[in-house]
């Protein structure tokens, strides 16, 4: 198991700061969705992309 973990450590810490980054963007993401920020501008009769459904109708 030793031999397995030291020929895998690089794999492995590479892995495990992915996985850090990925948490971090995910809990800012929470965050700001709680605060009420968004990258809507809550017009949603002149937006292409929300389709009337981001809240503020």
């Amino acid at each position: 198991m030793l031999t397995w973990l030291q020929a895998n450590l690089v794999n492995i810490v590479i892995i495990a700061i992915i996985l850090l980054v990925c948490y971090f963007v995910i809990r800012g993401m929470i965050r700001d969705r709680k605060a009420g920020k968004s990258s809507c501008g809550g017009n949603c009769s002149g937006c292409s992309g929300c389709g009337g459904s981001c809240g503020t109708v």
